[in-house]
């Protein structure tokens, strides 16, 4: 069996689609299974193994007949069997039919007038869920796996590098994603400089051989800048990829962070995680499971939570 899956977004939707990749792989082992992503989250399949190809195609773009054109012949030219599709768009659902894939399955809605299979979009649960629920579709209505990466061992020792770059004791470190406005539209996803600084601060009186880190994005640049000026023994991590990025995750002892893309690699690689969020959102973004815990904003901004409840949270779990 040929499958393609259609899976618009960045990094952070990548990383909730690989337990549907895995159950694919797991009840139909011999499947070709490849992917459409958008230029900005094929980096994420670095630590796949459930995938045999992966393919560029920017479904925000306005694309030129011709790249549509170009679209419908690489579908039609490897025979697929099955398409699966996230997006709403009508038209890529039309895409799929004039490439004669005979079994098309997605969500009901609006784009869905071309596929043959669809299934209602049930957002109130856990995010892999939502995905891995078109697969019934097919047959398989296992629960979604849990969320797992493959650790490329060059990143590993990347890793093992740059602890010895950035002088971490055998105690070990805790990182900090601030957040930015690249994870949202508003400004709900961001926590002050001024809040992290006293969580840093407190950390580092209880526990000052432990080294603090914050993981710095080309888009945070301002935000890691300010709160390295008000607390100076902040130590920063820049990666080249997602393998680096989680191998980085994977080897700390404790992920402070707002909702995004870098939570979602924590959970895979089993990270203590705290993150922060507004209000309703915990049971949609990680598993029940001690080790990831959710603060909830009583309104919809991040901002209001005070850092002494994140504080209370670190050492009071």
């Amino acid at each position: 069996m040929r499958v393609v899956a259609l899976v618009p977004g960045g990094i952070g939707e990548q990383i909730l689609f690989f337990p549907t990749l895995e159950s694919l792989k797991h009840h139909y082992p011999q499947a070709q299974i490849d992917v459409f992503v958008e230029p900005r989250a094929k980096g994420a399949y670095r630590v796949n193994k459930f995938v045999d190809q992966v393919f560029n195609f920017d479904f925000r773009d306005r694309n030129s007949l011709a790249d549509w054109g170009n679209f419908v012949g690489m579908l039609r030219d490897r025979e697929y069997d099955v398409a699966i599709s996230y997006c709403s768009n009508w038209f890529v659902g039309l895409l799929l039919w004039l490439a004669g894939i005979p079994k098309r399955i997605g969500y009901k809605g609006k784009g869905s007038s071309f596929l043959t299979d669809t299934i209602e979009r049930n957002t109130n649960q856990y995010a892999p869920q939502v995905y891995h629920d078109v697969l019934k579709l097919i047959g398989i209505s296992t629960p979604a796996p849990e969320l797992s990466l493959n650790l490329p061992k060059s990143d590993i020792d990347w890793v093992k590098a740059q602890e010895k770059r950035l002088g971490i004791s055998d105690i070990g470190y805790v990182l900090i994603y601030p957040g930015s406005t690249s994870t949202t539209e508003t400004t709900n996803n961001i926590y002050p400089v001024a809040n992290w600084v006293q969580i840093m601060r407190e950390f580092a009186q209880k526990q000052p051989e432990m080294s603090i880190i914050a993981i710095q994005e080309p888009e945070d640049i301002p935000l890691v800048r300010e709160m390295k000026e008000y607390f100076p023994q902040l130590k920063i991590v820049i990666t080249d990829n997602v393998g680096q990025l989680a191998a980085m995750i994977a080897n700390a002892n404790l992920l402070l962070c707002t909702e995004s893309a870098i939570l979602q690699i924590a959970i895979a690689v089993q990270t203590y995680t705290i993150v922060l969020t507004s209000a309703g959102r915990s049971s949609l973004i990680i598993p029940s499971s001690e080790k990831f815990l959710a603060i909830e904003s009583s309104s919809n901004q991040i901002a209001d939570i005070p850092p002494q409840t994140v504080s209370a949270k670190i050492w009071g779990g």
